[in-house]
């Protein structure tokens, strides 16, 4: 963790916090929505996250769990609901049909677990 810095300014003293600097690379979907979670309705957690510099790391983790849970739920999906290359090749719209209702309830699910928890 790291320490804060305090400036004397008469009787007081000022924090002088230490802001994280991340890569700049931009964060990614998943990622914006914890960060607009945490700053609208936890907003200790994020101020704490904040200052402590961890911020920027806690988001990127978060991104990668939605992504990875996306990924899995989306194969489990295709696998009950019997998508296959031939059917998509057989029947495209009813293939992309499937995949967007499959992906939207798979998204429900990363927010409801990940994103708003």
């Amino acid at each position: 963790m790291q320490e804060i810095q305090y400036t004397q300014a008469g009787d007081y003293l000022i924090p002088q916090p230490h802001l994280e600097q991340h890569s700049g690379e931009p964060l990614s979907r998943y990622a914006r929505m914890r960060q607009t979670h945490l700053r609208e309705h936890r907003e200790t957690l994020y101020n704490h996250l904040l200052m402590s510099g961890k911020l920027y790391q806690h988001l990127k983790e978060t991104d990668q769990s939605a992504q990875e849970r996306l990924q899995t739920l989306m194969a489990q999906g295709m696998e009950q609901e019997g998508l296959t290359e031939a059917m998509k090749a057989q029947d495209p719209m009813r293939w992309t049909g499937l995949m967007n209702s499959l992906k939207a309830q798979a998204e429900e699910i990363i927010l409801r677990e990940i994103i708003y928890s």
